[in-house]
């Protein structure tokens, strides 16, 4: 269906090669985009192009640090001179760290928010002027049901994901007029390396999720194939400046 075909798209995955990231990723490809993985390892990267093209898709990497300017500037200056453009990004980067917000030093507050928040703005930016060459662009910012809900053990988390959720509201209205649409993605509680680290630290997270959520389990990676496809597609071009749960319903159980 061409409304949702990404022949000929290029798209960026900040912290691609893994989890919700990959998941995604391979959604784009499979919709015949060729994608950049992004992220700080090398051999991650390499390993999520291969399964990428042993899949059939379309796939390079690069290395990219977020929270540094002239990393990015060098991300999309690759990535437009191997594939000659730049239509999606995905601004997936991001890491947790869980204590109780007495707990935090000012400089694991300030990582989160770099990382998560700062990096995803700084991508934005740098994004916009090859979209706006490209006459159109879309940019996903993951953001959490920590944009929703608080919880004790994720103060900086939960701040960078509320923020990332408004600040693509505030890109939304600044560059609808250069035909680029911005949409956040609200992951649930989904079984990847972060969450399992998650499940080992706090106890009876695991009970907890499956009786609040409807669909009785953990959401899988790939469970954000579909979404992704959605909002980098023609199919969403009237769509901006939303935030999506993706959640199995978790948010809508009170």
């Amino acid at each position: 269906m061409k409304l949702f075909d990404l022949s000929g798209r290029v798209a960026i995955v900040t912290g691609g090669n893994g989890g919700i990231g990959l998941g995604m990723a391979e959604g784009l490809a499979a919709a015949g985009a060729t994608v950049v993985v992004a992220g700080r390892q090398k051999d991650k990267n390499a390993a999520a192009v291969a399964k990428i093209e042993k899949l059939g898709g379309k796939a390079s990497a690069v290395e990219v640090d977020v929270t540094n300017e002239k990393s990015v500037d060098a991300m999309f200056a690759a990535a437009a001179k191997q594939h000659g453009r730049v239509d999606i990004l995905v601004n997936n980067a991001g890491i947790n760290i869980r204590k109780q917000p007495e707990d935090y030093t000012l400089d694991e507050w300030r990582q989160v928010i770099d990382i998560n928040l700062t990096g995803a703005f700084l991508c934005s930016q740098r994004a916009h002027p090859y979209m706006k060459k490209a006459g159109g662009g879309k940019i996903i910012n993951i953001g959490s049901m920590m944009s929703i809900f608080g919880a004790s053990f994720t103060t900086p988390y939960a701040s960078s994901k509320g923020g990332i959720v408004q600040m693509g509201r505030a890109f939304a209205n600044a560059w609808a007029k250069d035909n680029i649409q911005i949409n956040a993605i609200l992951p649930g509680w989904i079984d990847t390396d972060l969450t399992r680290n998650a499940r080992a630290q706090v106890q009876g997270l695991h009970e907890r999720v499956l009786a609040r959520t409807p669909a009785a389990r953990w959401g899988n990676p790939e469970d954000f194939a579909g979404i992704a496809v959605f909002l980098a597609s023609p199919a969403s071009d009237f769509v901006t400046g939303t935030a999506i749960p993706v959640d199995g319903g978790y948010s809508v159980n009170g």
